[in-house]
C-alpha cells in the first residue's frame, strides 16, 4: 500500500466514541505486517500548542496520503488543527515560489458532526448542506497542490447506535488499507492549479527564528499563513 498519514485532532477523546473508534482501528492497522500507516494525534504530541514543524513536515512528506481527522468545531476544524495549518503549511515548503514538498499528494477529511444530518439542510438549523462549509479545506488542499478526494463525513456522532458506528469504522479502516485502489479515484480529476504571484506574502520574523533553532544555522525566513496574516 501506499504511505498513509493520519493526523487525529480531537481535544478530549474521553469524551469521544467515534474519533476514538476511528483512532483504534487506524492504530491496529498500522500495526499490521506489510501496512505503510503513521498515526499522529496532534493533542497528545503536543498539549501545550508548540508544534514540531520539522518533525511534521518530514512525515507529511513521507506520506501519498494524508488524512485530516478531527471533530468539527463551530462549522470548522478544532483549533490544534488550525494551528497545525499555520505552522506547518509554510511558503516556500507547501505553497508559493518552490513550495512543492505536497504537490501530487492526496488528502483526505474524515470528520463527524454533532448534529444530524438533516440539521444540514437549507431548512435544517444550519441553514446549509455540509459542502458549504467545505471550500476552506478545499482551497488550503489547492494552494498546497495536494488533491482532496470525497470527504467520509459521520452525523449525528452524539446519538449513533453500535452497529452504524462500527459499520463506519469498518469503512474507514477498509480506505486506509486499500489506498490508493478506491474505485471514486478512478474518475477523479487533477488538483487544480493555484500559482501564487511572486511576492505575495511578506516575510515572517518569528518564521526565520523557528527556521533557526530548528536547523541549528542561520534561517532566510518563514511566512505568513497562506490565507492572511498581519496588515
Amino acid at each position: 500500500m501506499a504511505p498513509v498519514l493520519v493526523l487525529l485532532a480531537h481535544p478530549d477523546l474521553r469524551l469521544s466514541r467515534v474519533n476514538r473508534a476511528l483512532l483504534d482501528a487506524a492504530r491496529a492497522l498500522a500495526a499490521t505486517p506489510g501496512t505503510d500507516i503513521e498515526v499522529r494525534d496532534l493533542y497528545a504530541l503536543y498539549p501545550d500548542y508548540v508544534i514540531d514543524v520539522p518533525a511534521e513536515q518530514a512525515a507529511c512528506e513521507r506520506a501519498r496520503l494524508i488524512v485530516w481527522q478531527h471533530p468539527v468545531h463551530w462549522y470548522a476544524m478544532p483549533p490544534l488543527m488550525k494551528l497545525w495549518l499555520d505552522e506547518v503549511l509554510t511558503l516556500g515548503w507547501a505553497y508559493g515560489r518552490g513550495g512543492a514538498a505536497l504537490r501530487g499528494k492526496d488528502v483526505w477529511l474524515v470528520a463527524s458532526t454533532g448534529g444530524a444530518e438533516a440539521t444540514y439542510r437549507p431548512e435544517g438549523y444550519n441553514r446549509h448542506g455540509f459542502d458549504a462549509f467545505l471550500p476552506p479545506y478545499e482551497q488550503t488542499a489547492a494552494l498546497c497542490g495536494l488533491r482532496f478526494l470525497p470527504p467520509l463525513l459521520l452525523h449525528g456522532a452524539h446519538a449513533i447506535g453500535t452497529d452504524a458506528l462500527q459499520r463506519h469504522v469498518a469503512t474507514y479502516r477498509e480506505r486506509l488499507a486499500r489506498y490508493p485502489d478506491w474505485p471514486e479515484l478512478a474518475g477523479l480529476g487533477p488538483c487544480p492549479a493555484c500559482d501564487m504571484p511572486p511576492g505575495d506574502r511578506p516575510a515572517d520574523p518569528r518564521g526565520a527564528e523557528r527556521a533557526a533553532a530548528a536547523s541549528g544555522r542561520p534561517g532566510s525566513g518563514a511566512a505568513l499563513p497562506a490565507g492572511g496574516g498581519r496588515p
